[in-house]
């Protein structure tokens, strides 16, 4: 079957050929040109048998019988010349053949660009739907089911719902239920939206369609909303399927309702294309449409009425329960010592994402072959988790021995402050081998998953920052760079505390805004006045001031315990938390005290 796109690529061949033709013919009985003030030198010579003009190109014959081909600017001048010296003349009128067939060749050429254009976007749009269809039930997809999904245990149960409904529709059609149009799955990156959405795909055995909002989004009008249409149109022919659109917010943002731009132009298009095929399902179209989004709150809101995405689920960060079962199916992947157990392991990643515990598992067993390992051991992981915590370590980086001895006790206060404050989480490790784009780290982990922070644990938070700093002060009586990235986060903190926690009794328990959530920054900004704006930034400044103060004091009540931890840093280099209990009941000892934990009851306390 010949298609308009394979007739206009004919087209433009074989005009291209007849012009190649024509040129090479016309090449070939062209006659050596001469100049024309060559011309009038044969001409004056007598040198000329007879002239053939046409138009203001002229051919003529020498007396040799040679042919020579020139220009004349003005043949009425020309011809009294010729007369005068009895030179025979020939005329023809200019062929209009020749600049006709060059227009028509350039009308052609233009007619068969549009052709191919015009048709190769209308075949792409007509065959976007079905160059994207995965079905998981051909060999070359790969099989994932439930059994490949750990961690999101009750978002799980949800769709399995689904799978069931489009095993066995008659058990809820008899009751009167029907299927959820849509569902939304929202959450942070990581936590297994697109790899649900496979499975649901794998247990049902249906046809899959998955595709990213990015894909319907074109710099043509009206071609994003055509592909949803194609889209939907295919998929009815092949229900009961899934549609999953991965990243939505590419296509579903909040539409405004101010001037435009052309760009927007084309995204909401294709959100309104979106929302009328979505409404247009009918009982006897068994067709799923799943969404992934981790920014929920930029969704149009006629996106997510009931109707069209009926079923929202939110997946968060797995607990410590649900990290060791996700580490229990990446771990079966890859040879794990037996003496291993990987509930240290899941205690010591708070805050890990399912993907980010796929990567620390991969890691660990790429290190354990770099070492030639026979299994992946509790060392490997640790490596490992540092690596994708603190950033490669640089062991070639050229340090100056004043650098490592500033570094040091710049450390040693991050962990002495921490080691001492009531509300702190527990000390992990502490390094002064550069990694990533710092010089050292200090790393705490939480015994367990906080969801909640109470105002006494923030306030350690900061002054556990600021410690480095004091202890730079402390022992060298001078300040570094090396605390900037200290600072900001105090800043953040304190921020957060008092615009967003409501925890300062100077501006109460209202929302402001923190300059570090500018998408509502400026709006609360121009709810308030200019004398709250300045509170703010006071309160803001008094914290971290007497955060600084209270570590410095800790600093100069514990100075033998700083100068302690930072020697030991100078030798290891790299601590960790038996270690560091260790240095502080020596230092315990030394003092002559009889305490017994790593928390000490000095804390001075921030008044509000």
């Amino acid at each position: 079957m010949i298609t308009p796109t394979r007739a206009a690529i004919g087209l433009l061949i074989a005009i291209f050929f007849g012009v190649v033709l024509i040129n090479l013919a016309v090449i070939s009985n062209r006659v050596p040109e001469q100049s024309y003030s060559t011309f009038l030198f044969e001409l004056a010579g007598g040198n000329i048998a007879s002239v053939h003009i046409k138009g203001g190109e002229i051919v003529y014959t020498d007396q040799s019988n040679r042919e020579f081909n020139t220009f004349a600017p003005d043949v009425g001048a020309l011809l009294p010349q010729l007369e005068q010296a009895g030179i025979e003349i020939s005329t023809e009128k200019q062929g209009e053949l020749v600049g006709l067939s060059r227009d028509l060749l350039i009308v052609l050429v233009l007619l068969g660009g549009w052709l191919i254009f015009t048709a190769g976007k209308n075949n792409t749009s007509t065959r976007f739907a079905r160059t994207k269809q995965l079905s998981q039930r051909c060999d070359t997809c790969p099989a994932v089911s439930f059994n490949d999904v750990a961690g999101i245990s009750e978002a799980r149960e949800e769709l399995k719902e689904l799978t069931d409904f489009l095993r066995t529709p008659q058990r809820y059609e008899k009751l009167g239920g029907r299927i959820p149009h849509g569902v939304l799955l929202e959450g942070p990156p990581g936590t297994g939206k697109t790899l649900l959405a496979k499975a649901i795909a794998g247990e049902a055995s249906v046809p899959f369609y998955h595709l990213s909002g990015s894909d319907f989004v074109e710099m043509f009008a009206g071609l994003g909303a055509s592909r949803v249409r194609e889209l939907f149109a295919e998929a009815k022919k092949h229900a009961p399927c899934i549609i999953f659109i991965d990243e939505i917010d590419a296509i579903g943002g909040a539409r405004s309702g101010g001037p435009r731009s052309g760009t927007n132009d084309e995204r909401e298009q294709t959100l309104n294309a979106l929302l009328v095929e979505m409404d247009g399902f009918g009982s006897e179209a068994t067709v799923i449409v799943m969404a992934a989004t981790n920014r929920p709150d930029i969704l149009d809101s006629a996106l997510l009425r009931p109707g069209r995405f009926d079923r929202r689920i939110s997946l968060t960060l797995p607990d410590v329960k649900e990290r060791l079962k996700i580490l229990a199916v990446h771990g079966a992947r890859v040879t794990i010592a037996a003496q291993l157990d990987l509930s240290v392991i899941a205690q010591a990643t708070p805050g890990f994402s399912g993907a980010e515990l796929a990567n620390l598992v991969n890691e660990a067993a790429l290190l354990a072959a770099r070492k030639n390992h026979t299994s992946v051991e509790l060392a490997d992981f640790e490596e490992a988790k540092d690596k994708i915590i603190m950033g490669i370590a640089r062991k070639t980086a050229v340090v100056s021995e004043k650098t490592r001895r500033l570094t040091a006790y710049h450390e040693a206060g991050h962990a002495v402050i921490a080691a001492l404050l009531p509300d702190a989480d527990p000390l992990h490790k502490v390094t002064i081998i550069p990694r990533g784009h710092s010089v050292g780290q200090t790393t705490q982990i939480a015994l367990d998953d906080q969801l909640t922070f109470s105002g006494e644990y923030l306030l350690d938070r900061i002054t556990i920052l600021m410690g480095g700093r004091q202890a730079e002060e402390l022992i060298f009586g001078q300040q570094s760079s090396g605390a900037s990235n200290d600072i900001k986060r105090a800043t953040a903190i304190a921020a957060r505390l008092v615009c967003e926690f409501g925890m300062s009794e100077r501006i109460g328990p209202i929302y402001c805004g923190t300059p570090f959530d500018t998408e509502t920054h400026d709006q609360q900004c121009m709810m308030q006045s200019e004398q709250t704006r300045r509170e703010i930034d006071h309160e803001i400044r008094r914290i971290i001031t007497q955060c600084a103060s209270v570590a410095g004091k800790l600093m100069q009540e514990h100075d033998m315990f700083v100068h302690m931890l930072a020697e030991a840093l100078l030798i290891h280099e790299t601590l960790d938390r038996d270690e560091i209990d260790i240095i502080y009941r020596c230092y315990l000892n030394r003092i002559g005290t009889e305490q017994n934990t790593m928390k000490s009851h000095h804390h001075e306390r921030i008044a509000a």
